[in-house]
């Protein structure tokens, strides 16, 4: 039995496959020439939705398109139609789906991982997985880069930050297991990302390469243990990041130098000695983002391209030059950089993916329906009361040493917000405002104004001020805190606090660590994401309505004890 049999024939293999499957993925793979076997690697993004772009994509033929829909249905489902009834391999279409600031305009709007983690409810996070992967299926995709299993212990990590499940590995496995299995019950490949693991480093790997510092028993007991289980559950795919693990290549190779901070997108050690001899995986490996700093920084781009796939991931995520990229790929194989074998054994694990599903048995029409059908289908009535429980049940009181709440209208009836919403990073992602809150203030008789720098609140015309912050995490923001210098007009104003004169109450509707920048706030809520449905079920609470229930998954104090009071 060759290497390549054996590939397709492993009775642990998350994408074991049938007789009749394994042989359309031996006869496909058999008819490409070395060129279309290298595009057959490539996952390229797609912002517009246009006739244009998807024209120039299916020109070099990728195995993939990742979509990130703009706010027209329509135009979403027509150009992955045309890319689905273009291609002559059919393509996988891919999505960044993890709720929250990363929710589509035309789907149900979820909570963030973390929000959800703050549910601590498996049945729901098994609800809201289920209505994630019924509205991704209606939309055609195949494939979620999700869910994220890093550990949430850097508090000033701009990119980990809302995406995870929490700090504590045994709460993020647990709705890990429970997110994956969901997702690959409907149909839909789940990713588990980012290895070798994200969170104790709080710089960015989009900017950076970044490091996860564990030793082999730390990094074992807890990143290890996390993936190990997922792979045994059955996991199809996990994402090799731009993210150093120097104290297992340091057990292999003490005297390793720069190489033992090698990104484990380009590193043999990790993706092989690791994830696939010590972990057992045997389902596909895909890169993060090539065009990210972590990788760019590390690497020439003639080196790196033909590198992601020989040190053992088997698909190429994104290219700002996709000819290019494909070009270096073959140059790479021509000079003996990237091996026949390897880009074969990839190349073999990508159909095998598009085989287990399914996707060479269904035709353009069955995996998109038509836009009138796909309507119907998101957003139902069943999905958005599960969004709703899981939005309101997440909400977070993390102190209120003043005993401000709940809010009534004789103590606070005038309200003065203070408000950041934030900015996302994802193409397609929902406009950000507080206009649900304030709507829902004023409801129910409170007198609503804007923060105005010029004439700022007093205890004479003010009765409660309200902090409205709502940066979640996104890529390339460096950093995330409470800039009082943009909330209060500038950098001299920004020495100015209210909160001895005022009632204050800081709202985060993202990042759940901004009592660190605050610490003398006395009444401060974690909500986690500002989606609308959040705003709403806020005030609910806010005002005595329903009670607060979410338990926070990571440590809002940050270690300081200061913060708590």
């Amino acid at each position: 039995m060759t290497a390549m049999t054996d590939l397709l024939h492993g009775s642990a293999d998350p994408l074991a496959l049938a007789p009749e499957d394994r042989d359309w993925v031996e006869r496909t793979r058999n008819s490409l020439d070395t060129e279309a076997r290298i595009a057959q690697l490539f996952v390229l993004s797609s912002r517009e939705d246009s006739a244009a772009e998807t024209a120039e994509l299916l020109a070099v033929r990728p195995g993939g398109i990742h979509r990130f829909p703009t706010g027209d249905l329509d135009a979403a489902l027509t150009q992955t139609r045309i890319a689905l009834e273009s291609s002559e391999v059919p393509p996988i279409i891919t999505g960044d789906i993890e709720g929250g600031a990363i929710s589509y305009q035309f789907t149900t709007p979820v909570p963030n991982q973390l929000g959800l983690a703050a549910c601590d409810d498996l049945a729901l996070t098994e609800a809201v997985a289920a209505v994630i992967a019924r509205e991704s299926v209606a939309l055609g995709y195949n494939w979620s880069f999700a869910p994220v299993v890093d550990l949430n212990r850097a508090f000033r990590s701009a990119i980990v930050g809302t995406r995870s499940f929490g700090a504590d590995a045994d709460r993020v496995l647990s709705h890990a297991r429970a997110y994956v299995r969901t997702l690959q019950q409907h149909g839909i490949a789940a990713t588990a990302k980012h290895w070798p693991g994200d969170g104790i480093d709080d710089r960015d790997q989009h900017l950076v390469t970044s490091v996860n510092p564990l030793g082999p028993i730390e990094w074992e007991q807890s990143f290890g243990r996390i993936f190990r289980t997922l792979i045994d559950d059955g996991v199809m795919t996990i994402m090799s990041a731009h993210i150093a693990l120097p104290g297992f290549v340091r057990s292999l190779l003490p005297d390793a130098g720069r190489e033992a901070f090698a990104p484990a997108s380009v590193s043999h050690l990790l993706n092989q000695r690791l994830l696939r001899d010590q972990l057992g995986f045997r389902g596909l490996i895909v890169s993060d983002a090539t065009v990210m700093g972590g990788l760019t920084s590390w690497m020439d781009r003639a080196e790196a391209v033909p590198a992601v796939i020989q040190n053992g991931c088997d698909v190429f995520l994104f290219s700002r030059d996709p000819a290019s990229d494909m070009a270096l790929m073959l140059k790479g194989v021509r000079e003996g950089r990237l091996s026949e074998t390897r880009l074969d054994e990839a190349v073999t694990r990508m159909l095998s993916l598009k085989a287990r599903l399914g996707l060479h048995r269904r035709s353009p029409s069955e995996r998109v329906r038509p836009t009138d059908e796909v309507r119907a289908m998101l957003q139902t009535d069943t999905a958005t009361g599960v969004a709703t429980r899981a939005a309101g049940e997440g909400l977070t009181l993390v102190k209120d040493t003043a005993a401000l709440l709940p809010l009534d209208l004789g103590r606070h009836r005038r309200v003065v917000i203070l408000a950041d919403p934030g900015w996302s990073f994802v193409s397609g992602a929902p406009p950000r405002s507080f206009e649900p809150l304030e709507q829902e203030l004023r409801a129910r008789g409170f007198e609503v104004r804007a923060f105005d720098a010029d004439a700022p609140p007093t205890r004479d015309d003010t009765d409660l001020l309200i902090y409205a912050v709502g940066q979640e995490a996104t890529p390339s923001l460096g950093q995330i805190h409470l800039d009082f210098s943009k909330l209060h007009g500038g950098s001299r104003k920004a020495m100015m606090q209210f909160n001895r004169e005022i009632p204050t109450l800081l709202v985060s509707f993202g990042q759940p660590y901004y009592l660190y920048d605050a610490p003398n706030m006395e009444t401060y809520v974690n909500a986690y994401c500002s989606l609308a449905i959040n705003q709403r079920e806020l005030v609910k609470r806010l005002v005595g309505e329903a009670p607060f229930t979410g338990r926070s998954p990571v440590d809002p104090f940050c270690g300081q004890e200061q913060l708590r009071w």
